[in-house]
């Protein structure tokens, strides 16, 4: 069985800094893309970042380019995103997602076919 199991999530004042991580179990990853997307309460699922199977190519939503980075280690079959300058509106439940069969990252969440669980990230001001 596929899980996907994220972990790093916490609360932190504005400004600071935290590391989330996935790790997969089940399958390996390392020849398909994988992302993070993040929901606040009553929006909808938002893209945060992507990764292409090998890290080669990234997307960025823009409300985190320069802030955020997604990165990947395949023998450990995780992926990361590394968080900075953390703002209020960035609180939310951050989701790892994986394609099944694609080494092409997607910006929409349709284009994933696994999901972790979620981990909650909360920024005070």
């Amino acid at each position: 069985q596929v899980q996907l199991v994220e972990s790093g999530g916490g609360l932190v004042q504005a400004g600071g800094s935290l590391r989330l991580s996935c790790a997969a179990s089940g399958r390996t990853f390392s020849n398909n893309a994988m992302g993070w997307f993040r929901q606040a309460p009553g929006k909808e699922r938002e893209f945060v970042a992507a990764a292409d199977w090998s890290g080669g190519s990234i997307y960025y939503a823009d409300s985190v380019k320069g802030r955020f980075a997604i990165s990947r280690d395949n023998a450990k079959n995780t992926v990361y995103l590394q968080m900075n300058s953390l703002k209020p509106e960035d609180t939310a439940v951050y989701y790892c997602a994986a394609v099944s069969y694609s080494r092409w990252a997607s910006m929409k969440p349709s284009g994933y076919d696994y999901w972790g669980q979620g981990t909650q990230v909360t920024v005070s001001s």
